[in-house]
């Protein structure tokens, strides 16, 4: 079995890379990305640098993808948020030349990375299954986008039944290996290295841990989301949408215990603003449509891939959480571009700051 993998240098791409590699089912992974790390091919995995947001990736595409069994399609830009046409031109225009080459190929199956920003806003706490609506939230770009390609998704398979296609929508997906890179495009220079160097090295309760109401939300490890890409892409059944998530959710009450301080309940509407302040002003790269996004995604059902895909998460969410710290606070990262390690906090700050007027983001 040969499999393709499109954003293999990212977040859940560099753990899916090992997880198929150890699979003795699959023979060959073609392993494409925009900036795949140095040195020759490594046992079955052959790298390929390919920019899926050019207009001319859709034939070399259709080389890549000749002989596969399936492609998981992983590659997304979450930076530059300022620039709307750049993120859509990897995120919709290049979906739109992966499906489209899968599709020219003969390739049976498709394994593409929704997420839980897909989702309608939720209406209570009560956990939702995958017919959840996938309207999105309208203030959020990141899930505008990924709304518009399941809509594309949605067009391929009434067009094309023949194609098996399977759409994982994973929570947060966090790690280590990714600290670094989320750290640069989402947090800034906003947040004091100093307070995340502690948490991540879990010295004492801290005074104070920010407590926002209404913030419910689920976390997955990126070792745990790898396997269920994994699942999906070897399995000869799976097909559909796939809620991805461990548990128990995090929430206003539970967060300060895990972090071990004293919650402080915060308006949303305050952060909100702050957050706008900031972003208006440069100092952060994300936009309030991310507090919209956390504040408004449901908690999700993942009984369906527990059935259908044998998948249970081996990391729970505390856990996950606390890993994510120390590879923030130790600059602990992996050996592809996208996940490389920065040497310190002014590293990630300059990183962000690049992030808002440049390009930035890669593999999920």
């Amino acid at each position: 079995m040969r499999v393709a993998i499109v954003g293999a240098s990212g977040n859940i791409g560099f753990h899916l890379v090992r997880e198929l590699a150890a699979d003795p089912r699959v023979e060959e992974i073609v392993a494409i990305a925009r900036r795949p790390p140095p040195g020759p091919r490594r046992g079955k995995v052959r790298w390929l640098a390919l920019d899926i947001s050019r207009p001319g990736a859709f034939g070399e595409l259709e080389k890549a993808f000749r002989g596969c069994a399936s492609v998981v399609h992983l590659a997304w830009l979450i930076q530059p948020e300022r620039a709307a046409v750049v993120t859509a031109a990897t995120n919709v225009a290049g979906s739109e030349r992966v499906f489209a080459a899968a599709l020219a190929t003969g390739v049976p199956t498709l394994v593409y990375a929704s997420s839980v920003g897909t989702y309608r806003p939720r209406e209570s706490d009560r956990p939702v299954g995958e017919n959840w609506p996938t309207t999105g939230i309208e203030t959020s770009p990141y899930s505008v986008q990924k709304a518009t390609v399941e809509r594309l998704l949605d067009s391929l398979e009434g067009d094309h039944p023949g194609i098996r296609v399977a759409r994982l929508r994973p929570a947060i997906v966090l790690s280590a290996a990714a600290a670094q890179s989320q750290a640069r495009y989402f947090l800034g220079p906003l947040v004091p290295p100093g307070l995340l160097r502690r948490l991540g090295a879990g010295e004492g309760r801290l005074p104070a841990v920010p407590a926002v109401r209404g913030l419910t939300f689920q976390l997955v490890h990126s070792r745990d989301a790898a396997a269920a890409f994994a699942a999906a892409a070897t399995s000869a059944q799976a097909r559909g949408a796939y809620n991805i998530a461990a548990n128990p959710p995090i929430t206003p009450e539970t967060l300060p215990d895990m972090l071990g301080g004293r919650g402080v309940a915060l308006s949303p509407a305050l952060v909100r603003a702050v957050i706008g302040a900031a972003y208006r002003t440069r100092l952060a790269p994300i936009s309030p449509g991310w507090i919209d996004l956390a504040r408004g995604v449901p908690i999700m059902d993942t009984g369906r891939a527990h059935r259908e895909l044998d998948w249970v998460p081996a990391v729970e969410t505390s856990t996950v959480l606390r890993e994510w710290l120390v590879g923030v606070s130790t600059g602990r990262g992996e050996e592809t571009p996208v996940l490389r390690g920065a040497a310190g906090w002014l590293d990630h700050a300059r990183g962000a700051r690049r992030a808002l007027s440049g390009r930035g983001g890669g593999g999920i």
